[in-house]
């Protein structure tokens, strides 16, 4: 057989053309669902291990919802932290309440944005969670984990507002949606707090980093972050926005945690 041989232009030339092409079969087929595993360790101890998640957007997807569930159990998290944003439409609220529900760890919850959009009863919401053992967290906290851990969660809905209370002798970590919030809490300071709506801005330029976030997040697009109030992790989501269902080098996550 012969072998046609091509000069290295032609090559260049065809690869960058293939480029483009390689990218949106990532960002669309490849990225969206291929759910990402971060771990975190906060602090010198390890006394207790959860998972956080955020941002669902749950549109009907029952398999990849159940594979994010799956994976959530298959760390025995001593409970589950989730930050907003479960469904955008009311009428996939039961869908993901009947899946959410298999989580094997108390699940605490605070709403997002689309969670009040979508004008959907908080009663369905509060009942999925309570049933795992965790609650829907209103401007209000818990002592969880043998009363090792304070969990605090906001509504983000009044700047200013007054926080449920600190109680310094164990951890107190806070559950937000809009990573921008950690600028309205004055003086106090958490072991952690944990938030999402950014989605990482789904497309994220290597070497420069999100093209574009939603309101109410500023420098806190993805990640952990060192702030005046303690340490912030920002969970790039499990779901998408609307319609705009790619990501690229930002792949949906769930986080587990050893605190």
């Amino acid at each position: 057989m012969r072998l046609t041989k091509i000069s290295r232009r032609t090559f260049i030339a065809s690869a960058l053309l293939a480029t483009p092409c390689v990218v949106l079969a990532d960002a669309r087929l490849i990225e969206p669902t291929w759910l990402k595993i971060r771990h975190q360790k906060v602090g010198s101890e390890s006394a207790n291990r959860f998972v956080h998640f955020s941002d669902l957007h749950h549109k009907g997807d029952r398999d990849y919802l159940q594979s994010v569930v799956d994976k959530i159990n298959s760390f025995t998290p001593d409970f589950v932290c989730f930050t907003g944003d479960i469904i955008e439409d009311q009428k996939y609220l039961h869908e993901a309440l009947e899946i959410l529900s298999g989580i094997k760890a108390p699940m605490f919850g605070v709403p997002g944005n689309h969670d009040y959009w979508s004008r959907v009863s908080f009663e369905p919401i509060h009942k999925c969670f309570n049933a795992t053992g965790g609650a829907w967290l209103l401007d209000t906290h818990r002592k969880i984990a043998g009363g090792r851990i304070n969990l605090i969660g906001v509504t983000c809905k009044r700047i200013n507002q007054e926080l449920p209370p600190l109680d310094p002798p164990v951890k107190n970590i806070l559950l937000m949606h809009y990573p921008a919030w950690v600028k309205n809490l004055g003086d106090q300071t958490f072991d952690l707090m944990l938030a999402g709506h950014s989605h990482g801005g789904q497309v994220r330029i290597p070497f420069y980093g999100s093209l574009i976030v939603p309101f109410g997040v500023d420098e806190y697009d993805m990640g952990m972050f060192e702030t005046k109030s303690g340490p912030l992790y920002v969970n790039s989501g499990i779901g998408y926005i609307l319609n705009y269902n790619f990501r690229f080098n930002c792949r949906p996550e769930i986080t587990v945690f050893e605190i």
